[in-house]
């Protein structure tokens, strides 16, 4: 996401800084460097400025290397690359979201996060104005399924080794449904390396932003508020 509603960073808009920041730096380098032959002197007097901006380089490029590789998070976390996400009959996806979504959800916000964005959220706490929603957690003796908005499968059924106040006080710290990898079924379930979270079918799910605990799926619930399709 780049940014929600609530003003809060999210994961492409650090990567967008980080990326202007670098450009700046290495434009200016370039830039000191193509004037180097006519600020000798000025070189000869201040050689600890110059020598601190060059000095600079291998650690942007180093930063840029990584942003743009990506990350490979540890297992269970199953990977997964770009061809998941090409141009398909419905922007990602081959189908549009299914027409009676759970909780009250928002159909045109579904599609629209669910098959034509790779970057944007539902704003931070939207779950929390489903009051369908809290009412079936707080209800609920078992733990919850989670199925695509789209094509109906299982993507996550929690909470799974905590309570349900552990899961909705974690979700509620973030903003969106927080979910752990014990919590996510992976046969329908990929990661991107930039940390956007997909399903096998194209659905933009919303990023994995790793804690002290591992990785943690914050994921729109629009995204994943399907009903399971026999």
């Amino acid at each position: 996401t780049t940014e929600s509603s609530s003003g809060r960073p999210t994961t492409m808009m650090v990567i967008h800084s980080r990326l202007a920041l670098i450009l700046s730096q290495t434009r200016n380098h370039t830039k000191h460097k193509a004037q180097s032959t006519k600020q000798t002197s000025n070189d000869n007097e201040h050689p600890r400025k110059h020598t601190q901006a060059t000095s600079k380089i291998p650690s942007i490029l180093k930063l840029l290397k990584s942003i743009m590789v990506g990350k490979t998070f540890p297992p269970p976390c199953v990977m997964g690359d770009e061809s998941i996400m090409s141009p398909k009959a419905h922007g990602t996806s081959a189908v549009p979201v299914q027409d009676n979504l759970r909780w009250a959800c928002d159909q045109k916000k579904a599609d629209e996060i669910c098959n034509f964005n790779r970057h944007y959220a539902e704003h931070s706490g939207y779950f929390e104005t489903r009051s369908k929603f809290l009412k079936e957690a707080k209800a609920a003796t078992e733990p919850m399924k989670f199925y695509d908005s789209n094509t109906g499968k299982l993507l996550f059924t929690a909470p799974i080794g905590r309570t349900m106040e552990e899961f909705l006080v974690e979700s509620r710290a973030h903003g969106w449904p927080s979910f752990r990898d014990e919590e996510t079924n992976w046969d329908y379930v990929r990661c991107l390396p930039n940390g956007e979270t997909v399903s096998v079918d194209g659905t933009h799910l919303g990023h994995n932003l790793p804690d002290a605990k591992g990785s943690r799926y914050c994921i729109n619930l629009v995204c994943v508020a399907g009903n399971p399709v026999e």
